[in-house]
């Protein structure tokens, strides 16, 4: 459901399919950052450098200890459905399906690092990944380094949500064998 403006009207829906024509056509950068959610433009905050820090020790510790049957995206375009697209920290996947398969029913666990865009991660995304089915989804907070750690999604949002602290290990369900404690990672 598109929003309506302050005088009303209800707001241009745009498709992925448009999007990536405005892309390709030079309309849009391709750097800009933003999120495409029920067909309205989301803009992104900037990456502060906490974000920048933590995304790549976990970057180095998921290259180094991720099962072998599973791969991750970093900052991909992860397309929901053709009105919706966000942009993850990290989307993990089985090998075997590939990135050109990414969608919903094929990813498992999306990880989102959190500085500026906490609240947001934490409810309006999370119930779209919820309502999208993705399995498991994580939002770690990089203030505390608390890990927001949801499981059982359905329409109404995720049914399980627990904290976990930064020196405790967060192990994935929905990717066996993948697991982090946050206070742990090397740190560049």
């Amino acid at each position: 459901m598109t929003t309506q403006a302050a005088e009303g009207l209800a707001r241009r829906r745009w498709s992925v399919a448009e999007i990536e024509a405005l892309t390709r056509a030079g309309v849009l950068d391709e750097n800009e950052r933003f999120e495409l959610i029920g067909g309205e433009i989301v803009p992104m905050n900037a990456k502060g450098i906490r974000h920048e820090v933590l995304k790549n020790a976990l970057i180095y510790h998921f290259v180094r200890n991720a099962p072998v049957a599973f791969v991750f995206a970093g900052e991909t375009t992860f397309r929901l459905s053709d009105d919706s697209f966000v942009e993850p920290d990290f989307v993990f996947f089985r090998k075997a399906d590939g990135l050109a398969a990414l969608a919903p029913k094929t990813s498992l666990l999306a990880v989102e690092v959190a500085d500026s865009s906490l609240r947001w991660d934490l409810g309006r995304k999370a119930l779209l990944y919820a309502h999208f089915g993705i399995p498991e989804l994580w939002v770690i907070d990089v203030v505390s380094e608390t890990t927001h750690v949801h499981t059982e999604p359905g329409l109404e949002g995720y049914r399980s949500i627990r904290e976990v602290a930064a020196d405790a290990e967060v192990a994935s369900l929905a990717v066996p064998g993948l697991s982090v404690a946050l206070a742990a990672l090397e740190r560049f």
